[in-house]
């Protein structure tokens, strides 16, 4: 039991949080999204969605690339390579913690 609880103090907190679990989930296995995608995807605010996006860029998990398509802008979010290992590491620690209950 000493194992299990000092595997869950490990956990990384950033990313469990369920909303910024939900992007991190989303942007793993796909290339890329687009904000509007995201917000559709999680349910999110849109003030809620830039928070935790904001959160996981300044962690270095998330590259941000604005653009215009025509005269509209358009935000792209895909996940860093510093991101894609700390969800592996993240979700090999879930893995850890469920299969030493």
């Amino acid at each position: 039991m000493d194992k299990i609880f000092s595997e869950i103090q490990k956990i990384n907190r950033l990313i469990h949080e369920p909303s910024r679990l939900a992007i991190m989930a989303i942007l793993h296995e796909l290339k890329e999204a687009d904000f509007l995608y995201l917000l559709n995807t999680t349910g999110l605010t849109r003030g809620n969605l830039s928070a935790h996006i904001t959160k996981l860029e300044e962690a270095g998990y998330i590259q941000v690339e604005k653009k215009f398509v025509g005269k509209k802008p358009k935000t792209i979010y895909r996940l860093t390579e510093e991101g894609r290992k700390a969800f592996r590491a993240y979700i090999n620690s879930m893995k850890d913690i469920i299969g030493g209950l």
